[in-house]
């Protein structure tokens, strides 16, 4: 079996049936490992799925895989145990960012409104030891804004001598990773150089937060709540550039679905909580979502964004005509006659393959793309919405779609939060600050020393 990832080299687990392929391993509990009998022990043992990772041995080296492994509810509950000891000086802050896709699959799977699921979810964790409970949208808010100026600012610098467009989202870590490591020049250049959400998140957390608490960033352990495996390949990457060096945004990715095993498996008492701001405020915000039917929208508000900016025309309901399949949409601005913006969405790896090689021969119409590795979505990803012989449960997963389209969109410009941050934080939208903790570089491509195969 070749591995959708790799496009030079047979995938190592071509070599594998799948079923063993799909064999899962069990995680040990810190109770299991130190002998001991707690009330974490069978919450921790969660499974994890080899083929539930998108990256193959073209993208993970030998020390990637081993961070990887440690990855899980082992790390967490570790730092829950640890939390219950006497020596105060080894305590951490345990802070959990959960993604927007991610609380539609705990409303679906536990038959609650998104609202109740989220307070539910909230409690639980909290019952666990765990001190604080966010929700990313403010982070991917800052991440959709730069990417809107940045799409801007490389539209009026194209030319076809030095090509600044198309613009490809940099917001999914398994297309970005197959990029960097696998494609490289000269797709690379082409990424938008705006962190994503989660990235954001992290320097949020350790960096705004941490300093708003009185905390040494080292001091916070950050867990990410996700939809899909390949965030835990992106908290490798992940540095604090303006707290102390060397410190990782996300400390531990846990998908949506190793969250709800814990949760089934638990007879820890919960009583349902409110989810927290960075800000410290007491009253419950509502949650809110950007304009993405299954993500978090980066072409419909881009192309609102580009369409007003760039042309002066206000776009009220962005309209996406399907091509290809339902995954690859397109969506144009056009004024007598002409196309002033055409833009595209492009879901799972036959799509994006079609992309790379239209790029690659220089015929590519469009200006901006939309990439995500998962088809359908942010919500379809592989970490949550899975049966029990690790298909994607429709059902469930047509429950979430309507769910999550029934949350209220907010603009990312309409966040005060946001507005304030900027000047509080960063020292206003465009200081030097907002380039170090916003946004990021893309290393060449090539092969990295050692790969193998991860064994979870």
């Amino acid at each position: 079996m070749k591995c959708e990832h790799c496009t030079r080299k047979e995938c190592s687990k071509k070599t594998k049936t799948d079923d063993q392929e799909n064999a899962s391993v069990d995680v040990p509990s810190p109770a299991q490992e130190n002998g001991e009998k707690g009330e974490f022990h069978k919450l921790a043992d969660a499974k994890i799925f080899l083929s539930d990772c998108l990256a193959c041995d073209s993208c993970v080296s030998a020390e990637e895989g081993i961070q990887v492994s440690q990855q899980n509810a082992k790390d967490f509950f570790q730092v829950l145990n640890l939390n219950k000891k006497c020596d105060t000086s080894k305590h951490k802050v345990l802070a959990v960012s959960v993604c927007p896709q991610s609380l539609p699959y705990f409303a679906a799977k536990f038959s609650l409104s998104v609202t109740d699921a989220s307070r539910r979810l909230c409690g639980f964790l909290k019952s666990l030891g765990v001190h604080y409970v966010f929700d990313t949208t403010i982070a991917a808010d800052f991440s959709i804004l730069e990417s809107q100026k940045e799409f801007v600012r490389r539209f009026r610098q194209h030319n076809e001598e030095e090509p600044a467009l198309p613009m490809l989202t940099s917001a999914c870590p398994g297309w970005v990773r197959y990029a960097e490591r696998v494609l490289g020049h000269p797709v690379t250049p082409h990424l938008c150089t705006a962190k994503s959400p989660q990235q954001i998140m992290g320097s949020l957390v350790k960096d705004y937060f941490a300093r708003r608490q009185n905390l040494s960033p080292d001091k916070i352990f950050h867990v990410i709540v996700a939809p899909c495996y390949d965030k835990k390949l992106e908290a490798l990457q992940e540095d604090v550039p303006m707290a102390s060096r060397g410190s990782r945004g996300t400390d531990c990715v846990l998908t949506s679905g190793e969250i709800a095993q814990m949760m089934e498996q638990s007879d820890v008492s919960v009583r349902d909580a409110a989810l927290d701001t960075l800000f410290g405020d007491v009253k419950e915000e509502e949650l809110r979502r950007h304009d993405g039917a299954g993500s978090d929208g980066y072409l419909a508000h881009i192309f609102r964004h580009a369409a007003k900016e760039l042309f002066n025309e206000d776009v009220g309901e962005v309209t996406y005509r399907a091509l290809r399949n339902k995954d690859f949409q397109e969506v144009t601005l056009e004024k007598s006659g002409e196309v002033l913006l055409r833009f595209a969405a492009a879901y799972g790896f036959r799509n994006i393959q079609n992309v790379v090689l239209k790029l690659k021969k220089g015929k590519f119409p469009y200006h901006f793309v939309e990439v995500l590795a998962c088809a359908g979505g942010c919500l379809n990803g592989r970490g949550q919405a899975q049966t029990a012989d690790g298909r994607t449960d429709k059902a469930l997963l047509q429950k979430m779609k309507g769910i999550y389209a029934d949350i209220p969109v907010q603009l990312p410009e309409a966040s005060t939060h946001v507005q304030e941050l900027y000047q509080e934080w960063l020292d206003g939208t465009d200081s030097p600050r907002v380039q170090e903790a916003l946004h990021t570089a893309y290393q060449g491509p090539g092969q990295p020393t050692d790969s193998r195969d991860i064994k979870w």
